[in-house]
């Protein structure tokens, strides 16, 4: 009787951690970038939910990386199954550091930085030409970044309608400007399968340095003719990596 409830106990235990180890890609986190909130993914998350994928848009607070960490792993705790963790812009250095939770099994980078451990996203932005949108950002009294109307028709969102343009002022979230100078601890990306999408069109983010990021982490690279807000303008591109990415972790 001992020996059937013991061999009836390890059956158990291992098909459960088999269940674990085997377990699909349920949900995709959504991390949105400085000068957005989580509404900045409205135009993917309905194509993302149309391939039967469960999906949370995280809303960062922006004071810090280690608050935004935190708001992510939060994000993480409660989705169902395993994980594909998507950072735009800022939210790429997010992702590069709650990306190292076991659930994670894949990185998408949207126009995003992508840090190596003990690098900040300003030395990251620094290492290459500023692009023409930088030149723009606004900043509050008490240290908060922003970008005004007129630079997120010009440099932001250029290729969104002037309406969608206007909501994504009205809801930008500011960042803490010493935010950009907090650094990872560890990278994701180096144990992880990463996926990048490089906006061609980009001005806030150089498109060059966007592409010597997706080719530093290997990840698996596609561009789009897009603005730096390319999940406004092309959700349909943003949409098609990210299932790629959950395919491709899948497939791990």
């Amino acid at each position: 009787m001992k020996k059937f409830l013991f061999s009836t106990l390890a059956a158990v235990i291992l098909s459960s951690s088999w269940s674990a180890l085997a377990a699909p890609v349920d949900t995709v986190v959504l991390v949105h970038g400085a000068f957005a909130d989580g509404s900045s993914w409205n135009q993917v998350i309905p194509q993302l939910q149309s391939h039967h994928l469960k999906v949370i848009s995280v809303q960062l607070p922006l004071t810090s990386l280690q608050d935004d960490v935190a708001a992510t792993q939060r994000a993480i705790a409660r989705a169902p199954g395993n994980v594909v963790l998507v950072g735009h812009s800022w939210g790429g250095t997010v992702i590069t550091e709650a990306g190292n939770d076991a659930r994670v099994k894949g990185l998408v980078y949207i126009a995003a930085f992508a840090p190596n451990a003990g690098q900040s996203t300003g030395e990251l932005a620094g290492s290459y030409p500023p692009p023409a949108g930088s030149a723009d950002i606004a900043k509050t009294p008490d240290g908060f970044l922003y970008l005004p109307a007129a630079t997120v028709a010009k440099d932001f969102a250029e290729d969104s309608p002037a309406a969608r343009q206007k909501t994504l002022t009205v809801t930008q979230g500011p960042i803490r400007a010493a935010a950009f100078g907090d650094k990872v601890s560890q990278a994701a990306w180096t144990q992880k399968p990463s996926w990048y999408l490089v906006s061609t069109q980009d001005r806030m983010i150089n498109p060059d340095l966007e592409r010597a990021m997706a080719q530093h982490i290997h990840a698996h690279t596609r561009s789009v003719a897009a603005s730096h807000t390319s999940m406004l303008s092309h959700p349909t591109s943003v949409a098609q990596i990210i299932t790629q990415a959950v395919d491709g972790s899948n497939a791990q």
